[in-house]
């Protein structure tokens, strides 16, 4: 079937260069903090830095964040109008006070870390309060909307009548996680690689978790392409974004990592900081590269009359 002069039946949503950054850090600073919490909890003293460095990093990717959803939306109203009730059946809405509740658990956590580390000697009063709150047990309960910010931008997408999105509402969720949790683990990976006095204990913790999580992604992402079939799949499949998903996302982004990264899982292989700055860097381009390719992708698929059509007649 097609359309009236093959012009869309739905309109495309705006979404581009902005929402893309923000998929990606807000994903990156959730992921960041889980792991830091995670690392608190039971990492002893090798978790230690990663705590450190994934709190820190939690929070500087996550001040970005609410600026680029402002800038999308055009005027910054329209960010305060979302904020005066909770629809539960909006994603947009629960996504934004997720946002916010997380940013309050990021803050206090990462000013917790400072005055752990000494940097706020000049606030005496302040630092020994903040010493004295259960670091552990608030770390514990931000994982909650920490896993609700990193999963929650797939679920967006899905909520969508995006055809390519909507086709994949039960996937695209857990693919923006475990995507995350890659691109968390590989800045966190980046950042000791970087500085002195890094074990080698701690960096092999992070790469084995890099290599779990690339391996859901690449999972999650095997099952997504092939639920999509031929036609609604057809922006993945031929075309732009169908070559940046085979090289960025799939070879770049995933496989060459998980081959730098998986001798970490043999007992007496030593781990090379060259080779962990390579793998982490590489992650985080393809954690990059997935959302790009996906939003595009939907794009691409709403300017698509058949595949609407076809969406359409499989979802009565």
């Amino acid at each position: 079937m097609k359309s009236y002069y093959g012009a869309p039946l739905i309109h495309k949503p705006h979404w581009q260069w902005l929402i893309i950054v923000y998929f990606f850090l807000g994903g990156l600073s959730s992921a960041c903090y889980v792991i830091a919490s995670i690392a608190r909890l039971v990492g002893g003293q090798a978790g230690r830095p990663i705590t450190r460095v994934g709190h820190y990093m939690a929070l500087l990717t996550l001040i970005p964040s609410p600026v680029l959803l402002i800038l999308d939306l055009g005027r910054p109203e329209r960010f305060l109008n979302m904020l005066r009730v909770i629809k539960l059946r909006s994603p947009m809405s629960l996504g934004t006070w997720g946002l916010i509740v997380y940013g309050g658990f990021v803050t206090l956590s990462a000013a917790i870390q400072a005055a752990e580390d000494g940097l706020l000697h000049r606030f005496g009063w302040l630092a020994r309060l903040l010493r004295a709150l259960p670091a552990a047990t608030l770390g514990a309960l931000g994982t909650l909307p920490g896993f609700f910010v990193g999963g929650y931008t797939g679920v967006l997408l899905a909520a969508t009548a995006v055809p390519l999105w909507a086709k994949n509402a039960l996937l695209l969720g857990p693919l923006f996680l475990a995507s995350a949790l890659s691109s968390g683990a590989a800045t966190i990976t980046l950042v000791l690689a970087l500085a002195r006095g890094t074990s080698g204990a701690t960096l092999r913790r992070l790469e084995r978790l890099d290599v779990l999580a690339l391996l859901c992604e690449f999972a999650l992402l095997a099952a997504a392409y092939r639920n999509l079939g031929p036609i609604i799949g057809r922006p993945l499949r031929r075309g732009k974004q169908a070559r940046l998903l085979r090289w960025g996302v799939l070879a770049l982004g995933i496989a060459l990592p998980l081959a730098l990264q998986i001798k970490s899982f043999w007992p007496y292989a030593q781990i090379s900081r060259l080779g962990a700055l390579l793998a982490s860097s590489l992650a985080l381009l393809g954690g990059f590269a997935l959302r790009y390719t996906i939003v595009m992708a939907g794009r691409n698929s709403a300017d698509d009359p058949e595949a609407t059509f076809v969406f359409t007649q499989k979802s009565e």
